[in-house]
């Protein structure tokens, strides 16, 4: 079981104490709290010190908790601050701004605040005589160009003319704080730096190891923005540069990829640079050969063999050419990919789960030339293959967890340089074909839009739709209708392929509106609805408008051309046995 020291502290206790040494490591965020949370950090600790504006209000043996800081002993005996960063640095910068009042007051009381202030800002030598070169906080974040004024802040409390750092504009906001406070409050001014040294509470929590401190960090903190896997690697990243006197290189790499995973992700856990290194983490394990469907931690993979794959020379640049590619397909870059495979991108971009796009990454990595740019018609054969497979075994074995063994087993046919083929795994014809038949496609199921995407983009004269455009499901068939006239026999059919249809949402048929004619002159454009101005782009809108009714026969016929299609498509992709 891993140790945990756990010990609530007054603040003058935690920071004065001769062995109080913090490091905020490479890897933490830069500094980011603003003008509101150091007004609401004053606002609280005020409230709680001078109750009702009124000194003699306060009880000296009530205690206000400011936070947790969950640390842990680095090899340099430095304690590395997992959680608190934020919290830490600003308590600082308030002590600071504090001290600097006290300077030209001589009072005993100011005096002594004075002293027990300067012992929680700087290290003493062995005599207990205070060194001013010498502070109680480091920072080293990577990517945080402003961490050198923060120190040097603390150090000399001087203010660089033209400064608009987070840390200054924080310094100036207590400064400001102070002033007022001591109009109001002048005799009672040593009182507030007392009470918040003595009497608001700290509970450091150190651990035995980082891997310990960050999963306290996951449990405790539920609203702050925990470290990321990402930030981890990232911090290996910086000593490797480092050592080749590159990290300013390096830093402006990392802040570029952050801003295009920032605009090209949106996982449903972790940060848009994690899922970035996760997708690039497939293609190395493809290249080891790793065809197990138990699929590592992402910073568990990479941290085996003391991070190898963050020391290596190629790794940024792969990761780099990787973000750029996934950066060509958010936004359907003409310059970089045909018509065609843009559309069979859109179509793979509602596919069933993600499984596509770790897949695709490690298509692109080994078949990319020296310009990271992909052969069209080998790519275009790819993304056929891939999305007859992963549609069909949608509705065969539902479930991404089906899909690792076979994925996985292409991904390192890749890596060799051979074809996905999926050889191994085809379809019957007969048993997958009453698997589609008996689906319930409702539109909460995943696989329905994807089906319902393919077909439309197999119309020849369907021309690609910007990614960004929302579209429904539509019942062509209104289950509103349904409900009041019962016009369908079985009432199945409202959620059959055959009733579904890609529409733009501002062309969307409200359920209450469900006559067939009306419908059809919305679809058309010849009636306005909301923002609709123009006809649907959806190129089977144009066929679906030509019927004069759509009732059960026409859904039943629209099926069966969906079903047929697709299986001519799975066909044509080899994958019936």
């Amino acid at each position: 079981m891993s140790k945990l020291s756990v010990d609530q502290k007054t603040i003058f206790l935690l920071l004065s104490d001769p062995k109080a040494d913090f490091l905020i490591p490479d890897y933490q965020r830069p500094y980011a709290w603003d003008e509101d949370q150091c007004q609401t950090l004053w606002d609280d600790i005020f409230a709680f010190s001078f109750p009702n504006n009124n000194s003699s209000a306060f009880n000296k043996n009530e205690e206000y908790f400011l936070g947790s800081i969950v640390t842990y002993r680095n090899d340099s005996g430095k304690s590395e601050v997992i959680d608190g960063q934020q919290r830490l640095t600003t308590l600082m910068l308030m002590l600071r701004a504090f001290y600097d009042k006290f300077s030209n007051m001589q009072d005993d009381d100011s005096k002594q605040m004075r002293n027990n202030i300067e012992m929680c800002i700087w290290k003493a030598d062995e005599l207990g005589k205070i060194d001013r070169s010498s502070l109680k906080i480091d920072s080293e974040v990577a990517t945080d160009n402003d961490k050198g004024e923060f120190l040097e802040l603390l150090r000399v409390g001087d203010v660089r003319a033209g400064s608009k750092s987070q840390y200054v504009n924080n310094y100036k906001f207590f400064q400001k704080k102070i002033d007022e406070f001591l109009q109001g409050f002048p005799s009672y001014f040593p009182y507030l730096p007392a009470r918040i040294l003595n009497n608001c509470i700290l509970l450091p929590i150190e651990a035995e190891s980082q891997d310990t401190a960050l999963r306290i960090f996951s449990t405790l903190n539920d609203r702050g923005l925990p470290l990321s896997d990402a930030d981890i690697l990232k911090a290996q990243f910086y000593k490797y540069y480092s050592e080749q006197n590159k990290k300013d290189d390096f830093i402006g790499e990392w802040k570029n990829l952050e801003e295009i995973t920032g605009s090209v992700f949106n996982p449903i856990s972790g940060t848009p640079m994690d899922e970035l290194f996760t997708r690039y983490m497939y293609f190395l394990r493809a290249k080891e050969g790793n065809k197990s469907s138990t699929t590592e931690a992402l910073r568990k993979f990479y941290e085996r063999d003391k991070y190898r794959y963050l020391r290596q020379d190629n790794t940024i640049n792969e990761i780099k050419a990787l973000a750029a590619f996934w950066r060509s397909v958010q936004l359907q870059d003409k310059g970089r990919f045909s018509d065609s495979v843009l559309k069979k991108l859109f179509v793979l971009n509602y596919a069933p789960n993600g499984m596509w796009q770790n897949i695709t990454s490690v298509f692109f990595l080994h078949n990319k030339n020296s310009e990271g740019l992909l052969d069209d018609g080998k790519f275009s054969n790819f993304l056929d293959r891939i999305t007859a497979f992963i549609f069909t075994r949608a509705i065969t074995d539902p479930g991404v967890n089906a899909l690792r063994t076979p994925v996985y087993d292409e991904m390192v046919s890749i890596v060799n340089g051979d074809d996905a083929t999926f050889s191994e795994y085809k379809f019957t014809q007969n048993q997958t074909r009453a698997s589609f038949e008996n689906y319930i496609f409702t539109n909460q199921r995943n696989v329905t839009r994807s089906i319902v995407t393919w077909y439309a983009y197999t119309f020849p004269n369907q021309e690609l739709i910007d990614i960004n455009e929302i579209l429904h499901l539509e019942h062509i068939y209104p289950k509103k209708r349904q409900e009041m006239e019962m016009g369908l026999n079985d009432d199945a059919r409202i959620d059959s392929l055959g009733n579904k249809v890609l529409l733009e949402a501002s062309i969307n048929i409200k359920a209450s509106d469900y006559r067939f004619e009306d419908k059809k002159k919305t679809y058309s454009g010849q009636v306005r609805r909301g923002k609709n101005k123009d006809k649907s782009k959806i190129s089977e809108i144009e066929k679906i408008i030509g019927y004069n009714e759509f009732g059960e026969q026409q859904i039943i016929e629209r099926e069966k051309s969906i079903l047929d299609r697709f299986f001519d498509f799975l066909v044509e992709e080899e994958l019936i046995a």
